[in-house]
C-alpha cells in the first residue's frame, strides 16, 4: 500500500519545527542493562521536551504547516493530554488560538498545564474518542480547523522526526521499541527506518487493557475495541485509524501488549535506575523488553520515555505498590 508520508515529508518537518526544539538526548544506563542480562538498551529522552512528551513535535508540525486563512481561523484537537500540549505549545509560538477538547475527568495536571500555555479547554466526552466527537463538532460550528492526534500527515511526520534523531544519535541500533496509541510514533519510525536503517527492526507495544490496534494488527484487519482500561491515558484508545493501520501492519515486526502491573513494575525501575519521570506509556518500551527477555538478548536495543506527564496521585499509587 502507498504510504501516508515519505523521508522527504519528514525531513521538510524537522526544518520547520527546529527553530523550536532542540535534539532530545538518547542514553545508556547500565544499571538498566543490569536487569535485562544479555541485551543493551537506550534511552530516548522526549519526557525532557518542553511540554513532556514527544507529541510537541506533533503538534509543531501541524501548526507550522498551516496556511494564513487557518492560522486566522484556529485549531481543535482532542487529547488526553499530549498532543493537546504539543498543539498548545506550537499556537503559542505562533499566535494561533488553540481549543482542546479532553474527556470529562482528564487528568488535571494536563489540563492545567493546557490552559498554561495559552489553550481553551473544554472537559467532555467519557473517554478520548468521545472527545474527538465534541472536536469535530466544533469543526462543523465554528470553522476551526481539526488537528486530530493521528489522522493527519503533518502529525505523522512530525512524529518521525524523532526517530530521524535517534538514528543520527546511535548508527548501531538493532530494535526500536514504541508504545502505540494511534500509530503517528510507530508510523513515523516506520518511514524514517525505511529510507535510513531497512533492517532495523520495529515492535509495537499496546496496553492490555487497551488492545485495539494490537488485536488489529495480528487479525490484520481493522477492528472496533469496546475498552481502552488502562492507566497509561497515552495509550488508551478504542480505535484503529485509517492513516496509519497499513502502515504498522506493513511495518512493524511484531506487536506485543504488556499489564499495567508490568508497567507500574517498569515505571519503578526507570524511577530507581534512571532517575526520571516517565508516565505509564512513557515506561511501556521497557516493560516491553523486560517481558521480551531473551529474544532480545545480544541485541542493542532502543526505548522511547515518550512523555512524563504522570498524575502525582497515580504516581504515589505506583511507589506504593497499590497497582
Amino acid at each position: 500500500m502507498t504510504a501516508p508520508i515519505s523521508f522527504g515529508d519528514v525531513q521538510a518537518a524537522r526544518e520547520r519545527i527546529s527553530p523550536y526544539l532542540t535534539a532530545t538526548p538518547f542514553r545508556h544506563y547500565p544499571a538498566l542493562d543490569a536487569l535485562l542480562p544479555g541485551v543493551s538498551l537506550f534511552v530516548k529522552h522526549e519526557n525532557v521536551q518542553p511540554t513532556g512528551s514527544f507529541k510537541v513535535r506533533n503538534g509543531l508540525s501541524s501548526i507550522t504547516a498551516l496556511d494564513s486563512a487557518q492560522r486566522a481561523r484556529g485549531v481543535v484537537g482532542a487529547t488526553t493530554g499530549n498532543h493537546g500540549l504539543g498543539l498548545a505549545f506550537g499556537g503559542a509560538q505562533m499566535g494561533v488560538d488553540v481549543t482542546i477538547c479532553v474527556p470529562t475527568g482528564n487528568n488535571p495536571e494536563k489540563n492545567a498545564a493546557l490552559r498554561a500555555w495559552g489553550a481553551n479547554v473544554i472537559e467532555k466526552g467519557k473517554d478520548y474518542d468521545e472527545a474527538v466527537a465534541v472536536a469535530q463538532g466544533l469543526v462543523e460550528s465554528k470553522g476551526l480547523t481539526l488537528c486530530h492526534s493521528t489522522n493527519n500527515v503533518h502529525v505523522l511526520t512530525g512524529a518521525g522526526t524523532m526517530t530521524l534523531e535517534i538514528l543520527e544519535q546511535s548508527k548501531e541500533l538493532d530494535v526500536l521499541i514504541i508504545a502505540i496509541g494511534g500509530g503517528s510514533q510507530a508510523v513515523g519510525a516506520i518511514t524514517v527506518a525505511r529510507e535510513l536503517r531497512p533492517n532495523l527492526r520495529i515492535i509495537g507495544v499496546q496496553a492490555t487493557g487497551a488492545p485495539t490496534l494490537h488485536d488489529s494488527w495480528h487479525a490484520k484487519e481493522q477492528r472496533k475495541g469496546l475498552r481502552a482500561d488502562t492507566f497509561a491515558d497515552g495509550v488508551a484508545t478504542r480505535s484503529t485509524y485509517d492513516l496509519t493501520f497499513g502502515s504498522l501492519v506493513d511495518g512493524l515486526s511484531d506487536f506485543i501488549t504488556v499489564t499495567d502491573a508490568e508497567t507500574a513494575e517498569a515505571l519503578r525501575v526507570i524511577i530507581s535506575t534512571t532517575h526520571h519521570l516517565v508516565e505509564g506509556a512513557g515506561a511501556m518500551g521497557v516493560a516491553a523488553a523486560m517481558k521480551l527477555g531473551r529474544q532480545l538478548e545480544g541485541q542493542r536495543v532502543g526505548v522511547v520515555f515518550c512523555g512524563a506527564n504522570l498524575d502525582s496521585g497515580v504516581l504515589r499509587k505506583i511507589l506504593n505498590r497499590e497497582m
